[in-house]
């Protein structure tokens, strides 16, 4: 049988599941949780609650700060103990709830029964209501609220609602383990998203180096037997977990420079992101937790998890949990290897987004760079059919205009060009600071409209 792919580009890095092996173990509380007002993409949540006040697990403590915003519940029971800023994983300064846990007393109203509800609501904006309420954000990476994605503006009509289960980022197992662990609750989650859409084909992709998750999902597609979802196998390539890669794999349609998924019919999310929607809507469950994996290069088979986790969990609470950090770790990645983000901070707390802490080992961390050879594989590579070398020196001209004209502000941060190159230039690193000043002139240049 073919298996789907995109048409331009890509690499095929070693998979490096060393965790795929690994049940999903719930992780305890710690003595704090900090919970941070900008885990989404939007403008940052603002708290709703006050020094000294005594919430339960699953409570809104924030409510969003703007339309593209969400929900943010507190993960545990106990007393708010300070509201201010934090650094992030990055090491910059956000809002953050902090809560000494007491106890783990969930809020009235929530089903934390394993029991498994297939019936589908007939209240499209029942359905659209819980999963704004409950906080559910897209958890493929971008963080993008899913109320919002799942209600296209008018004009605009889902054609395709494709479910991300590539997880084709090297070392990452957390998706494929809620596959073989959760299958039924992510294909009703994807009935769930159907009916607000209007009734229109799922697809389920999964890579083909994942057949264990493939038969489950087949297997829950065909007992759940709800109309239009459907499992296709997708080719082990990298980037096929891409949105707009996605897309062309399945609908055979490209987005445009420039446009949306919803332009070309189709909305995107993330398996993760359906299994969030069941618990919202069927359990009335918020998202305060996810699935997280520690794994590396460096680190002995014994010590990979997969661990189910609270949001504000510190990770240096995680790592600790773990086994700590080991010794022949290089690098700290929050991510996969490939377009994750160096944790400058262990001290910093999870997010609704959080998948992995990586430690990297010597020999994958980056090399030194060495003088362009004009060989044009960053070129070959990308997915999206941009010049990475050209972009580059764009930058280093500061020439801003040219970077929109060559669509810098289409590169998805795969890092395919990066990982491609013999030189081991940080064409990435710099791409994105290109990107960032192209999106500012575009968003000026679109206020004054």
């Amino acid at each position: 049988m073919a298996k789907l792919t995109f048409s331009i580009g890509g690499i095929h890095p070693a998979d490096n599941k060393l965790s795929r092996g690994c049940k999903i173990e719930t992780l305890p509380l710690p003595p704090k949780v900090y919970v941070s007002m900008f885990q989404h993409l939007g403008a940052m949540a603002k708290p709703v609650v006050q020094v000294g006040d005594t919430v339960k697990a699953g409570q809104m403590i924030a409510e969003p700060g703007g339309f593209i915003s969400a929900y943010i519940h507190s993960p545990v029971s106990g007393k708010v103990t300070a509201i201010g800023p934090r650094k992030d994983l990055a090491g910059f300064n956000q809002m953050h709830i902090e809560i000494e846990v007491q106890g783990d007393e969930w809020a009235e109203g929530i089903d934390l029964s394993p029991e498994l509800v297939t019936e589908i609501p007939e209240d499209r904006d029942f359905i659209l209501d819980r999963i704004k309420m409950n906080g559910v954000v897209g958890l493929g990476g971008a963080t993008f609220p899913t109320h919002v994605k799942l209600n296209p503006p008018p004009g605009k009509k889902a054609e395709c609602l494709i479910l991300n289960g590539a997880e084709c980022e090297p070392y990452l197992t957390s998706d494929f383990r809620i596959l073989l662990e959760r299958t039924d609750e992510i294909v009703v989650g994807a009935a769930l998203m159907q009916k607000v859409l209007g009734g229109c084909p799922c697809v389920i992709g999964i890579e083909e180096n994942k057949p264990e998750a493939i038969a489950a999902a087949r297997a829950s597609v065909k007992k759940l037997a709800y109309p239009g979802i459907r499992v296709e196998v997708l080719k082990k390539r990298y980037p096929q977990g891409g949105e707009k890669q996605l897309i062309d794999a399945v609908m055979h349609r490209q987005v445009g420079s420039g446009g949306l998924p919803i332009d070309v019919g189709a909305v995107v999310q993330n398996v993760a992101t359906s299994l969030a929607v069941y618990e919202a809507v069927q359990k009335n469950k918020p998202l305060v937790t996810n699935v997280l994996t520690i794994t590396g290069d460096c680190l002995p088979v014994e010590r990979q998890h997969n661990y189910l986790f609270r949001i504000g969990m510190p990770l240096s609470y995680i790592a600790e949990y773990a086994g700590g950090v080991p010794e022949g770790a290089k690098k700290l990645i929050s991510g996969g290897p490939m377009m994750g983000k160096a944790i400058a901070n262990l001290d910093a707390a999870t997010v609704k987004g959080s998948s992995s802490i990586l430690y990297l080992g010597e020999s994958t961390v980056r090399k030194q760079e060495s003088p362009c050879i004009r060989c044009g594989r960053c070129a070959d590579a990308c997915p999206m059919g941009l010049e990475p070398f050209l972009l580059k020196s764009l930058y280093a001209a500061s020439d801003v205009a040219a970077l929109e004209a060559n669509a810098a502000q289409d590169c998805i941060e795969c890092g395919c060009c990066q990982y491609s190159c013999p030189a081991s230039i940080a064409l990435l690193d710099n791409i994105r600071m290109a990107k960032g000043q192209v999106m500012g002139v575009i968003r000026a240049r679109n206020a004054k409209k």
